[in-house]
């Protein structure tokens, strides 16, 4: 099998050709590692590798009847710990931090069959939309060199976009898989709460906003991985329950002929939204109406701007509790030369936020869950663009050593704390505006790519549904993915002839 055959296959497909022996887990091994090495020098999407270990179990690996048994694949930096590698979170303060054992949520894939070729680029500590950690150096997009995939699971997307493997490990705190697929053109779902737990010590990552799965090139792959990682784990923080008719199965059955759909192109915290994320919204929901399905442009009453400072003081709160965890680990106290500059300043506002603002903070969460779900009593789907614009330049949402050195200064002498962290995040949110909803309110979103830009970039459609409604999302992207709307690969140079 030569590249040009390879890319064209999604996880499932190369799976199938293992079953058939038309191909062995080695063959497609070598593939992936050629590739990796051919792009990564100018893309930057891996932190490590372990060929010579990856090479060494596809050479031996015993073909077996496991969905995606000899299928390559990476895993993301931040809390997807295979056993024996570094896993450093992006942050220089764990550059050297090596895991003794898989966890639970990456036994899931082991036991799904796939071998590991190590991990990819993240922003430090997952805090950021786009992928530039310092000790790493930034990741760019296959579409666009001179653009970012997006973050924090930036490196993830640029793997699967470049070709190196069809399907990767990334999470979603607050839009991290579904803003790298707007930017990438790939299919990025994040499930509902609870559906994919990482596992005992690691179950109320962000307090349940993040969300552990992958980023896919296709939806019969998004739906397949889904069918492998649900589970119902007792000791877990959140649970969902089993889907038993199982994802892959139903997600070709037809949805109900007349569908009620809500639709909105409104920023939910007023910022700019462009002219090419709303033209992708409309052009999708254009084809729900001509289908015969009710469209309502409408937002919901959710105070978005409160939601964000609500979901800052979270972040506030576990950055504050990791740096002192780090702290006591090591023995020693932390500077702000110690991380960067994102994280330092949520570590100096966690200070300020006393238990009852956390609290207080929690509960807006609970209570925009409840709005959600009484909207969906009467909306099947919430649509809306999945970023405000096409992908940032590299650089451009990273700050400045002036900027770095203002922020600094504000958060020694002023005392809203939180009002600093809205600023200092304001320029990546008004990119991202969308996605953080479907984290606080725990109900799953998925990014499809919809549209291409004038610049042949891709942008994509967000879709949200009530909580353990992921069946019904995987079944409209499905017949979606089967119609002319449907951009997928196509411009990026790397699936090209």
């Amino acid at each position: 099998m030569h590249f040009r055959e390879y890319k064209n296959y999604d996880a499932t497909g190369l799976a199938e050709l293992i079953q058939r022996k038309e191909v062995h887990p080695s063959e497609l091994m070598n593939i992936a590692f050629k590739q990796l090495h051919q792009v990564n020098p100018q893309l930057n999407m891996i932190t490590h590798h372990r060929e010579e270990a990856a090479k060494k179990e596809a050479n031996q690996f015993p073909v077996q009847d496991a969905a995606f048994s000899g299928v390559p694949i990476l895993m993301k930096n931040i809390s997807q710990s295979i056993e024996g590698e570094k896993l450093t979170s992006g942050s220089k303060l764990l550059q050297s931090h090596v895991e003794k054992h898989d966890n639970y949520f990456v036994k899931k894939f082991r036991d799904a069959g796939f071998l590991f070729m190590g991990h990819t680029n993240s922003p430090e500590f997952g805090l950021k939309n786009i992928t530039e950690p310092k000790l790493y150096g930034p990741t760019r997009n296959p579409w666009d060199q001179s653009c970012s995939p997006g973050g924090s699971s930036g490196g993830a997307a640029a793997a699967v976009a470049s070709g190196v493997i069809p399907i990767a490990g990334a999470s979603d705190g607050g839009g991290s898989i579904r803003i790298p697929a707007s930017f990438s053109g790939l299919v990025g779902l994040k499930p509902t709460r609870g559906r994919t737990p990482v596992g005992p010590g690691a179950g109320r990552q962000w307090q349940g906003a993040s969300i552990n799965f992958v980023l896919t090139k296709t939806v019969r792959d998004c739906a397949a991985m889904l069918d492998q990682l649900q589970v119902v784990e007792p000791h877990a923080a959140f649970q969902a329950p089993l889907y038993e008719k199982g994802y892959r199965n139903t997600m070709s059955e037809k949805l109900p002929k007349q569908l009620r759909i809500a639709f909105s192109t409104e920023s939910p915290v007023g910022t700019p939204v462009s002219e090419d994320a709303k033209k992708a919204v409309q052009q999708f929901v254009r084809n729900l109406e001509q289908d015969g399905h009710i469209v309502e442009e409408k937002q919901t009453s959710i105070d978005g701007i409160q939601l964000m400072r609500d979901y800052y003081v979270m972040n506030s709160g576990e950055m504050n509790a990791v740096i002192q965890g780090l702290e006591k680990a090591m023995r020693a106290p932390l500077t702000a030369e110690d991380m960067e500059i994102e994280s330092w300043l949520l570590h100096q506002a966690g200070k300020s936020v006393s238990a009852a603002d956390y609290s207080d903070s929690l509960a807006s969460w609970d209570r925009a869950a409840e709005i959600m779900s009484i909207f969906h009593q009467t909306y099947d789907f919430y649509i809306s663009p999945a970023t405000a614009f096409q992908a940032p330049k590299v650089g451009e949402l990273t700050m400045t050593e002036k900027m770095e050195q203002e922020f600094k200064e504000r958060m020694a002498v002023e005392k809203e704390k939180l009002s600093i962290i809205y600023d200092m995040f304001l320029p990546s949110l008004t990119y991202t505006p969308f996605t953080q909803l479907a984290n606080l309110t725990g109900q799953p979103a998925i990014s499809l790519p919809l549209h291409l830009t004038e610049d042949g970039l891709p942008i994509g459609v967000q879709i949200m549904a009530g909580k353990g409604e992921e069946h019904r999302l995987l079944q409209l992207a499905y017949e979606i993915e089967q119609s002319e709307l449907w951009q997928g690969m196509q411009g990026n140079p790397y699936f090209q002839e």
